[in-house]
């Protein structure tokens, strides 16, 4: 058992049992943006007994917990952002790889005009490819 991701699950309440530290040895360290299904193919090859819906579970668990985040980037997709810290996203239209962009590196302007609405957050989520040169 990897001792950080024991420490970080305690750290949350969370009582790591084996397959949640299995899934968040995988789903904590990445850099990725994988769905719960990705999740499951990756560490049901060391943990082959894993469910997929021990999986969904865990993954719910985590975001309850704050160590991840779940996006819905694309319509009817659902994947898991280790990074919970404020930041935007591209998603890469041909390969489907979703990138973090920095915070700062995107300024939002005319929010205070909504007076209608109370915002409690907003994410830029940018789509584009690759230039061809």
């Amino acid at each position: 058992m990897d001792c950080n991701v024991v420490d970080r699950l305690k750290g949350r309440g969370i009582i790591p049992s084996a397959h949640r530290v299995a899934i968040g040895d995988y789903v904590l360290r990445t850099i990725e943006h994988p769905s719960a299904d990705q999740v499951w193919e990756r560490v049901k090859t060391s943990f082959p007994v894993l469910s997929r819906a021990t999986v969904y579970n865990t993954l719910n668990l985590f975001v309850r917990k704050g160590l991840l985040q779940e996006l819905i980037l694309a319509e009817g997709k659902v994947v898991f952002d280790p990074n919970v810290a404020d930041h935007h996203h591209l998603v890469e239209e041909d390969s489907g790889i979703i990138y973090d962009i920095p915070w700062d590196a995107v300024q939002v302007s005319g929010l205070d005009t909504l007076t209608d609405l109370e915002i409690d957050s907003y994410q830029v989520v940018a789509r584009g490819r690759k230039r061809r040169h």
